[in-house]
């Protein structure tokens, strides 16, 4: 593993500027034979204010060069992100109808930071590193028949940062082929 780790840092709770969407500082623990995280601590995480995300599906994409990008998809659930190996540059588009529609967070996940998603935030991510897992819990079963919203990755309105360019990065062409912020339709929550 490549990324540096910040041993032996508090567990800790950061606002973002995305209404719901926190960046969580996780304590790991090394030694000669790697390290140790909780990953997920219901009892901790929740007294620091973070929802209790209630998992019912745990899910891991294993990317296996740098540059790989994924994204940018809103789903109806709320999501838990973090790496397992690696390091990947997450990015974040409010898509919820609102103030805040068109809202951009951007951060480094490494396994010390975890970042939890509100449902109608678009997530996306790019791979610093070979082989990465980047893993993540949510609080709904997948299903085709869900009602998502997506962003295209080069949309200039939220023009973001990406570390490698996407000229330069290994993608789906339906992620390319999402819209531009301009046509995408809020989701909406009773």
């Amino acid at each position: 593993m490549t990324g540096e780790l910040e041993f032996g840092l508090s567990l800790a709770l950061r606002e973002s500027p995305i209404s719901g969407l926190r960046v969580l500082d996780i304590p790991v623990h090394g030694d000669n034979r790697g390290w140790f995280k909780e990953n997920w601590q219901r009892e901790k995480m929740t007294a620091l204010g973070l929802p209790d995300l209630g998992p019912v599906q745990n899910n891991i994409s294993f990317n296996k060069t740098r540059g790989t990008t994924r994204g940018i998809h809103a789903e109806p659930w709320d999501k838990f992100i973090s790496v397992a190996t690696g390091s990947v540059f997450g990015a974040w588009v409010d898509l919820r109808e609102g103030t805040g529609f068109g809202t951009v967070f951007t951060t480094t996940i490494t396994p010390s930071v975890a970042v939890y998603v509100p449902r109608g935030v678009g997530n996306a991510f790019q791979t610093l590193e070979d082989s990465t897992a980047y893993t993540y819990l949510v609080n709904e079963h997948w299903s085709p028949s869900a009602e998502y919203t997506f962003l295209n990755l080069a949309d200039e309105t939220v023009s973001i940062p990406w570390p490698v360019a996407l000229a330069d990065a290994e993608l789906s062409s339906k992620d390319m082929a999402h819209p531009r912020l301009s046509e995408v339709t809020p989701m909406r929550f009773s």
